[in-house]
Formats: C-alpha cells, structure tokens, sequence
C-alpha cells in the first residue's frame, strides 16, 4: 500500500544536558491518568468552558536498532524478523518534499546503510516494536481526540490532518504507524507524509544547514566527553567493558545502545547492570553541555524555526484564515534531539532522556464565553504548566511571550545561522547522531 519512496533518508543529532540550575526553572506537571487521557476539565466538551480548536503533535519515532554498537564487547544480533512490519500498520501513503514533489535525498539515511550492524540490518532502523509503539501512541491520541472528544473524524483526510516528517526512514514509518493507529486503517485520501530536504532541515538541530550554529556549539558534542566527571566515569566504564582506549566511546552512544538491547530483550554485557543509572545520569549530563540551555542563541538555533512554525500554525486558526479552515491536527515526527531542546525551552525538561515514542502536545482552545484564546500543554501524556504562563491553560498571550526569546521566523533564523560575527571558530568534526 506504500508508494515508491525507499531512497535515502535525512537528519541530524543526538544533543545534550545536564545541570542543577533547570530545575529551579523546571515546571511541576500536572496529576494526569496518561491511560484513560482525562487530562483536564475539557475532556467532556458538550460541558467544557474550552472548545478546542487545534492540537500539535511533535514525537520521537518508535523503537529502532541502535546507531552504532558499543565496540568490543558482546554482540548484539540484529536480524532482519527484528523489523517485520504489522498488517495493522499498514497504510496507503506517499512520501513528497514539502510542496508535493519527489522526496528528497537524504544524506543521513545513506550514511546508515554503508555498513550492517551484526544479523544483517542497518543502524537506525523502526522495529516492529517501535511500529507497535507508534501504533499504541496513534490509538492514545484516537481515543482522545475521536472518541472522548469527538473533535477529528474517524477517517483520515489531508485536509484536516498536516504530517511533515524527518526525511529519514524510520520518522517516516513512525508517523506512519501513528497515522494507522490513530484512524485504524481508514481513510478518505492517500495520506501524505512532507518531508524537506537535509540542508533546510528544521526538525533537528542542523548544525550542517546553520554554520553559526556549528561553530559555536558544534564542537561541545566532543568536549562534553572531556568534562572531568564524564571522562573519570567514561574511563572506569570503558575499562570494566573492556573497550580499548583508542576505540571512540562515550556515555550517548553506551546509553543508545544498551537501551536498545534492553527495550527488544537482547543480551547486554552483564557489567552495565551496575552502571545503567550512572550511563542515563551522564548521557543527560552530555546532552545538557551540548544545548547549553543557559545559552539562549543555541536553543534558538536547535529549534527556534520548530517553535515559530507551532505558533505560526496556531495564530493562524486563530485569524480563521479560510485556506487552513479544515486543519485541525498537526503531526511532526523527528527525534529525541528534537524534543529536549523543546523541553527546555518550554521550562518541562524533567532530565531524562525522553523515551521512544515520547510526545510533545499542544492544544489550542477558545473560551465559550469570552473567545479568548488558551493553550495546554503535555508531555507523554502530563499535563505542564509553563513557566511564565499563570495556569495550565495559558493565555495564548502569555504563551507566546514564555517563547519569544526562542521562537525565530525563517529569515531571522538564516540571517544568525550566516553570520560568524563573534561566533568562535571550532571547526572540529560535528557527531552526528539522530
């Protein structure tokens, strides 16, 4: 039922936190039942004093083999029946750039397929689980937008539903398998599924389409391994691995690798058993030097384009512009790099690595009685209250102002990706891990 589309695919990173500082900012999320996604008052919206109007989604893909095998120890086996694909997954979809014309190359796809992990498949590929767990997020957003709120229609339709994607296989099928659980097989168009090409890429930070960005946080991805710390503990694990020092090693790559063996039930070396809590505490800590969440440019450069694109779309149900009339759900699938820059700039990073699967929602609803317009938002399933918002459900107002020292329009984002101006020249080699 998929339409021709299998060509390379493309995006970037795997970044990096950990201070004490955010948690004097974190906000509290709020007591939700992420199963039966009673979230709030609106749920019953016949009563409600909200009338939702729109909701975007912003997830990590499913499940996936790992990036990159931890070297020298024990392997893995990775076999092709890992990556079956579920008939109730199944749907009939095409893949386009962003205005509707053939997908694009995708340099970070090719990249995964120069070389087969041990049993056979490529790096960085959806399992059958990761469908299944897309599907389940697919079958949660159903039963709360279809069937408790009445506010999509059962059946799939381009014009109620917008799908951009990394353009990498495995977001591809992850929003995918989401759109099969969230409608259950049934639609009245082919779905399409918008993905751009790697240098204009905004679903990741792209540090090879912004140079700015590259050359002042490009290089932390390799300091951060350098941080006394990090290198005191990367040290002892590398050596109770038994790993050679000169093999390139650290505490992200450990973490990718030992959570994916763990989530598909396969042999880990029995020495992480002891060091899983302090793999997780440092492969945050990483990610925290590489954002740099004290840093506003470099958040506004990782995904300032990502936010100004979540309240452009909101602003514009807000004018009832005739041409977007019928939108009502906006899906974007990208990745962990993706989302905890979003966390910290929406104040909500809980210091964890978000899990596969995990989602970002926004909702947008209207006041019955006054028209005035809020927002709610909520994190695999919880409910946040923002910093600098004076409920949960926030003041669109409010809203925007919490995210305008992040949020950038496109011509400013390129204007500060171009210029060098007071940016340090560290043209060391960039990770790339999405």
């Amino acid at each position: 039922m998929m339409r021709s589309w299998w060509a390379p695919l493309s995006v970037l990173s795997t970044a990096g936190l950990g201070s004490a500082f955010w948690w004097q900012t974190k906000a509290e999320p709020v007591q939700t039942d992420l199963d039966s996604c009673t979230t709030s008052p609106s749920t019953d919206q016949s009563s409600s004093q909200y009338e939702l109007k729109l909701v975007q989604v912003l997830f990590r893909h499913g499940a996936r083999t790992p990036l990159k095998s931890i070297p020298d120890v024990l392997e893995a086996q990775w076999v092709p029946d890992l990556l079956k694909v579920p008939d109730h997954t199944k749907i009939d979809y095409v893949v386009t750039d962003l205005q509707g014309g053939p997908r694009p190359p995708s340099p970070v796809e090719d990249n995964y397929r120069v070389k087969t992990l041990s049993g056979g498949t490529y790096a960085g590929q959806l399992t059958t689980l990761g469908m299944q767990q897309m599907y389940d997020l697919g079958v949660r957003l159903r039963k709360r937008y279809i069937q408790d709120m009445a506010f999509l229609t059962p059946s799939f339709s381009n014009q109620e539903v917008y799908i951009r994607s990394t353009n990498i296989v495995r977001t591809i099928e992850s929003a995918k398998c989401l759109v099969a659980g969230l409608f259950q097989q049934k639609q009245t168009d082919i779905v399409h599924i918008l993905t751009e090409e790697a240098r204009r890429e905004i679903l990741y930070p792209n540090y090879n389409g912004c140079k700015r960005l590259k050359l002042r946080s490009g290089h932390r991805w390799e300091e951060s391994s350098t941080l006394p710390d990090i290198a005191s503990d990367l040290q002892s694990i590398q050596s109770a691995l038994g790993v050679q020092p000169q093999q390139r090693l650290d505490f992200i790559l450990i973490r990718d690798d030992m959570v994916a063996r763990e989530t598909h039930g396969l042999p880990c070396p029995a020495v992480l058993a002891s060091w899983r809590a302090k793999v997780e505490q440092r492969a945050v800590d990483m990610i925290y030097h590489i954002y740099d969440p004290t840093n506003r440019e470099s958040l506004q450069l990782c995904v300032g384009r990502v936010l100004h694109e979540l309240l452009s779309n909101m602003e514009t149900k807000v004018q009832n512009n005739v041409l977007d009339k019928d939108r009502k759900l906006f899906l974007y699938s990208a990745h962990d790099t993706t989302l905890m820059p979003c966390l910290m700039t929406f104040g909500v990073f809980d210091m964890k690595w978000p899990p596969y699967a995990a989602d970002i929602t926004l909702e947008l609803y209207q006041h019955r009685q006054t028209n005035q317009h809020y927002v709610k938002v909520s994190y695999v399933g919880q409910d946040q209250k923002i910093p600098g918002c004076s409920d949960v459900y926030c003041p669109l107002g409010e809203f925007k102002q919490a995210l305008s020292a992040y949020a950038l329009p496109e011509e400013s984002y390129y204007t500060r990706c171009n210029s060098t101006e007071d940016a340090p020249d560290r043209s060391t080699r960039t990770t790339s891990r999405l």
